[in-house]
C-alpha cells in the first residue's frame, strides 16, 4: 500500500504534566497501542474515545486488532453524550472504516464517508477535533475518491486547524500529505520542504513509529546519495519496531521496481 494512503491520529501528541498521559504517549509512540489502551481505566466517555483512537491507529499501522477496535468504538459510541463526544466517535468510525478499505479487509468506503459526514455535522468549525476530521476527509478524497484537489483543500484546512490548536503531530501528517501531492505533481522543492518538516516534528516529539515513514517519504524527494541514506535509516527503524507500519515494507523493499511512490 502506498504510504500516502496511511496516517495516524492527531490526538494526544506530546508528553505533559499528567503522568498517565505521558505513559500513554510513550507507549503509543513506540507502537505499543494495546498496552497504552490498557492503562486507560476506568472507562469514561473521554477514556473510551482515547482507547478507540489508539486501537484504530493500531489497525492502520499493523493490519491487526480489528475486532478490539470495533468493540472499543461501540463502547465509545454508547458513552458519548455531547455533540463533541458523538462527533469524535463518528470520526473514529470513519477512520476505522477507511483503514479497513485501504488495507483491503473489506470495502467500507460508504460507511467511512457517512461517518465523517456525521462527524462534520456534530463538531463545530472552530473546535479542536475539526482539524483531525478535515485531515481524515482529505485521506478519503485522496485515496478513495481519487480527487487530489479536494484532498489538498482538506489538508490545508487541517493544517491551519492543527497550527491554531498547537497540535504538532497532526501538523506532521498534514505536512507529509501535502508534500506527497506536491511530489506527485513534480514540485520537488515543495515536496522536499514538507517531508523535511514532517520528519523534524516527529523526531522532536519522539514519535518513533512514524519516523520511518517520514524518512522514506523524504527519500522519495531527495537525490542520491541522500535518498539511499534516508531509506537505510528508515529500514533500520522499521526492523527495530518489528515491521511496523506493515504498509511500509513495499516502499522499503530493495529497488527492483525502482520508481518512487507518492
Amino acid at each position: 500500500m502506498a504510504h500516502s494512503a496511511m496516517a495516524g491520529s492527531g490526538w494526544g501528541t506530546t508528553e505533559g504534566d499528567d503522568p498517565l498521559q505521558t505513559a500513554v504517549w510513550r507507549l503509543r509512540s513506540r507502537g505499543c497501542w494495546a498496552d497504552a489502551a490498557a492503562l486507560l481505566e476506568p472507562v469514561t466517555a473521554d477514556t473510551a474515545l482515547q482507547r478507540t483512537a489508539l486501537l484504530v491507529e493500531r489497525c492502520l499501522y499493523t493490519e491487526q486488532g480489528w475486532a478490539e477496535a470495533e468493540d472499543a468504538l461501540r463502547t465509545a459510541e454508547a458513552l458519548a453524550h455531547t455533540d463533541d463526544e458523538r462527533g469524535a466517535a463518528a470520526c473514529e468510525r470513519g477512520q476505522l472504516a477507511y483503514a479497513a478499505t485501504v488495507h483491503g479487509v473489506r470495502d467500507r468506503a460508504d460507511e467511512a464517508r457517512a461517518a465523517l459526514g456525521r462527524a462534520a455535522a456534530l463538531i463545530a468549525p472552530g473546535a479542536g477535533g475539526r482539524a483531525l476530521l478535515d485531515f481524515r476527509r482529505g485521506l478519503l478524497a485522496e485515496n478513495l475518491t481519487r480527487s487530489p484537489q479536494a484532498a489538498r483543500a482538506a489538508y490545508r484546512r487541517a493544517h491551519a486547524g492543527a497550527t491554531a490548536h498547537a497540535d504538532p503531530l497532526l501538523q506532521s501528517f498534514t505536512w507529509r500529505h501535502l508534500a506527497g501531492l506536491a511530489l506527485r505533481e513534480g514540485e520537488l522543492a515543495e515536496a522536499r520542504h514538507g517531508f523535511a518538516e514532517s520528519l523534524r516534528i516527529r523526531e522532536e516529539l519522539g514519535y518513533l513509529v512514524g519516523t520511518a515513514p517520514a524518512l522514506a517519504s523524504l527519500a522519495d524527494a531527495e537525490s542520491e546519495p541522500e535518498a539511499s541514506r534516508l531509506r537505510e535509516e528508515a529500514r533500520r527503524l522499521f526492523r527495530l519496531l518489528g515491521g511496523v507500519p506493515t504498509w511500509l515494507a513495499r516502499q522499503l523493499a530493495p529497488p527492483a521496481a525502482g520508481a518512487a511512490t507518492a
